[in-house]
């Protein structure tokens, strides 16, 4: 028996799908007379339903989703105001070719599908689908089935609802064309990995580095703390006929001088206190692959020796053992220290100088490519945000004409920090730093009149005259100027002053 009755007009339901359930002799052409008492108390229990399903009927019209009644054979008995007024007349007659009238081709399947799962098992469902008004426009809903069953628990019809949420899809998939547009705009703008940018200067280190990733040579990378010469390492490799052979990074600087050599070459069991077995070394676990030595102006001067009888003979000795092994190892190495002026004051050897640097990259600083800190902003704010899940649609201007103003004396690295410590803190879908982690730091390069750049350019050059070209050592150029020598290199190459000019006077 229905509990609905047609008490809205048959026109607004397409092919005459509204149904009359009434209680009548012809519904039960095989049933006996029955008691005239009987038969009023019938009617009378029929008119409560009737009265019950015109409430139901007229709560569903007060519903602003959009809801439907479904029989069990999957026809349409009732459909709701919402879903009349933005769907019009439809002239369909099976159910099938009533959603294809109105379901998105693109999504029909898939409603199909979820509904007759809903209808053979007897289960809730819901799906997202588009549907198209009466005004030929389409609009994304998320569609809902429901069983409603009696008290056995069969199922006597379905309950549908329609709820609209073309805003909240078409948001999200804004958001995600933004991320779509900003991993095209990265992967545009970078080519090799996590080096973004598109400065002149930057490029310029990326195109020697693909000439120079298919040889063999050896390579220096120079630059300042925090301008990625790992990864420009990296890139070589991935781009060399190594590629598949392992990657081996050393930092010189952070291993104890009476463990680099160990560290490097391997040791004997026994060549030492404290080795009690044999060891493995940096070399053999490279083998075909690349070594990357970072901070090799660290080496003291005895694992010197040892390196450039490796580079030159391409063999060495574990610690404690007579037998040669024999390396096959590419050797990339990189330094923030002036290794001409370390040679000069006698902290590095001239000869494996030369034999490290065949092939040299100076890697800008990040405020010589200030044109590329927008693009590095954007792409840790991704990364990072991205990682604590938190959906940033927007920088805050005034924070990112802060960033790209500021000197930036720690380079990429801690331009890297800076935004990962402001990911962790921002609550909002607006992204911004705060700017006293930008005003405190210390620069070895900041921003300065043009008179007093000038001031110090002409003390610096006046220095290493008097020094003939000398930074480091007593008699050097940073002692007569008073300041640590690695912060006079930062200023010699932040002013572009060439000191080997003064070499010869």
């Amino acid at each position: 028996m229905s509990y609905l009755v047609p008490d809205i007009e048959a026109a607004s339901i397409p092919g005459g799908e509204l149904q009359s359930f009434g209680l009548t002799h012809s519904a039960y052409p095989m049933a006996p007379p029955v008691d005239l008492h009987v038969f009023e108390n019938l009617i009378a229990a029929d008119s409560a339903v009737a009265v019950s399903a015109r409430h139901i009927e007229q709560v569903m019209d007060a519903v602003p989703q959009h809801m439907f009644i479904l029989e069990p054979d999957a026809t349409l008995s009732f459909v709701n105001r919402a879903a009349r007024e933005y769907l019009g007349r439809i002239d369909a007659i099976t159910p099938t070719e009533r959603l294809g009238a109105i379901i998105h081709p693109e999504d029909l399947e898939a409603l199909l599908g979820a509904y007759r799962d809903a209808i053979a098992h007897g289960i809730p469902v819901e799906a997202e689908a588009r549907v198209r008004s009466k005004n030929g426009q389409y609009r994304w809903f998320l569609h809902q089935l429901f069983p409603l069953c009696d008290e056995q628990g069969r199922v006597v019809r379905w309950c549908g609802t329609r709820i609209d949420i073309d805003e909240h899809k078409r948001s999200k998939e804004e958001a995600q064309r933004e991320n779509l547009a900003l991993r095209e705009e990265i992967d545009a703008m970078s080519m090799f990995e996590e080096i973004v940018g598109s400065s002149s200067r930057l490029q310029a280190v990326l195109a020697r580095v693909t000439k120079v990733a298919r040889t063999d040579s050896t390579v220096l990378i120079t630059g300042e703390t925090g301008t990625g010469k790992e990864l420009i390492a990296r890139a070589i490799h991935k781009r060399s006929d190594r590629a598949d052979r392992p990657f081996v990074s050393v930092n010189c600087a952070a291993i104890p001088r009476d463990l680099i050599a160990s560290e490097l070459f391997g040791h004997e069991k026994g060549a030492f206190t404290g080795a009690l077995q044999r060891r493995i070394g940096r070399f053999e676990l490279a083998e075909g692959g690349t070594l990357f030595l970072d901070e090799i102006g660290e080496l003291p001067a005895e694992t010197q020796v040892a390196l450039l009888r490796v580079l030159q003979e391409r063999e060495f000795q574990r610690v404690g053992s007579n037998q040669t092994i024999r390396a096959n190892v590419r050797v990339i190495a990189a330094t923030h220290r002036d290794l001409p002026a370390a040679i000069e004051a006698g902290t590095f050897r001239s000869d494996l100088y030369y034999r490290i640097n065949v092939f040299p990259l100076e890697i800008p600083a990040l405020r010589e490519r200030k044109e590329d800190i927008r693009l590095l902003v954007k792409y840790f704010i991704h990364r990072y945000c991205s990682k604590a899940g938190k959906d940033v649609k927007s920088i805050d201007k005034k924070s990112l004409d802060r960033l790209q103003s500021y000197s930036w004396p720690g380079n990429i690295r801690e331009l890297q920090n800076v935004i990962e410590r402001s990911a962790i803190l921002c609550d909002s879908e607006n992204f911004s730093v705060d700017e006293s982690w930008l005003s405190t730091a210390a620069s070895p390069a900041r921003p300065l009149s043009q008179e007093m750049v000038l001031q110090e350019k002409e003390l610096i050059e006046a220095a290493l005259a008097e020094c003939k070209g000398r930074v480091s050592g007593s008699s050097g150029a940073a002692a007569k100027l008073g300041m640590p020598p690695s912060t006079l290199d930062s200023k010699i190459r932040a002013l572009k002053i060439d000191k080997r000019r003064f070499y010869a006077n």
